[in-house]
């Protein structure tokens, strides 16, 4: 089978189960969210990018912004940390800016291999922040070319409009990037909420 993507050897070696997402991808997506008898419906575009900078987590950030009227008006961004799940130990640097202290656990493929869970993949925490006082850690796992999340726990300011738990779903698909998100906001329960297709720009 024809490789995606090349894959930068400099790599964390903990970052290689996630490296499929590396990259801008950019797209369009429908939102549809039903509050009570109302569903509010849109459509809209989106970039997202996933880098990384070294050290082994992936940053994570998404622009969207609304389609039909005469000009796109912005929507919605968010910015985030991904990563694999496991104890952070002495060589791990933090917390703050505390540099770590002796060599790095997860330095190869095979200790990396150590963290594969019973399901076959590999256990991921990210944390995502969006900008009207809304924070979210989810917990999940990436598996091949899928990853699942949930949410764990949700901090919300005292103005941020009320929201509670979310899903989200990502694959890689012919190519192209699909996700979807449900949420639990505004008094409903966890329900769809937005979905997108996204191709990986040059």
């Amino acid at each position: 089978m024809a490789r995606l993507f090349d894959l930068d050897a400099s790599l964390p070696a903990e970052i290689v189960p996630l490296s499929w997402l590396l990259g801008v991808w950019e797209g369009s997506g429908v939102l549809s969210y039903k509050i009570a008898d109302e569903t509010r419906e849109h459509e809209f575009g989106q970039r997202v990018a996933f880098t990384q900078d070294g050290t082994p987590h992936v940053q994570y950030t998404s622009s969207s912004w609304l389609l039909g009227g005469e000009e796109p008006r912005p929507l919605f961004s968010e910015i985030g940390y991904w990563r694999l799940a496991r104890p952070l130990g002495d060589a791990d640097p933090g917390p703050g800016m505390l540099p770590g202290l002796g060599s790095p656990v997860f330095q190869t493929a095979e200790a990396v291999e150590t963290l594969r869970n019973g399901d076959g993949g590999f256990d991921l925490e990210v944390s995502i922040v969006h900008p009207g006082g809304v924070s979210e850690l989810y917990l999940g796992q990436v598996k091949g070319p899928r990853i699942d999340l949930a949410t764990d726990a949700v901090v919300r300011t005292a103005s941020a409009k009320e929201y509670a738990a979310a899903t989200r779903l990502y694959g890689l698909v012919e190519e192209h990037l699909l996700w979807a998100w449900d949420i639990a906001a505004l008094g409903q329960d966890l329900r769809t909420h937005a979905s997108g297709r996204l191709a990986r720009l040059e």
